[in-house]
């Protein structure tokens, strides 16, 4: 059965790095759309980077600059890449793949990642 799996939560303090890592089952990792959300306490889901199949990134203007998304297409693995972080970026964080292929969505189960002031 198609899934994600990931990985890389924890606790920082402020101005320190974390790398996510989500792993995609199956043949739905291929060109698909992978994106990270966030969902603070209280607060929406939001959406804080994306990369297409071909690469293409997009990144949410508060993690603009701080934040690298990248996937390594033969690990059917995305990446977060995650520094000079801030206690604002706490969050439960998400991976998210659409499949093209499949015109279905997929989401990760969710790693805390906690920033200490």
């Amino acid at each position: 059965q198609d899934h994600l799996v990931e990985s890389g939560g924890g606790l920082v303090q402020s101005g320190g790095s974390l790398r996510l890592s989500c792993a995609a089952s199956g043949s739905i990792f291929t060109g698909a759309v992978m994106s990270w959300y966030r969902q603070a306490p209280g607060k929406q889901r939001e959406l804080v980077a994306s990369i297409s199949g071909g690469g293409t990134t997009n990144y949410a203007d508060s993690v603009e600059g701080r934040f690298t998304i990248s996937r390594d297409n033969a690990k059917n693995t995305a990446y977060l890449q995650m520094d000079t972080l801030r206690p604002e970026d706490t969050a439960v964080y998400y991976c998210h793949l659409w499949s093209y292929a499949k015109g279905t969505a997929y989401w990760g189960q969710g790693t805390q990642v906690t920033v200490s002031s």
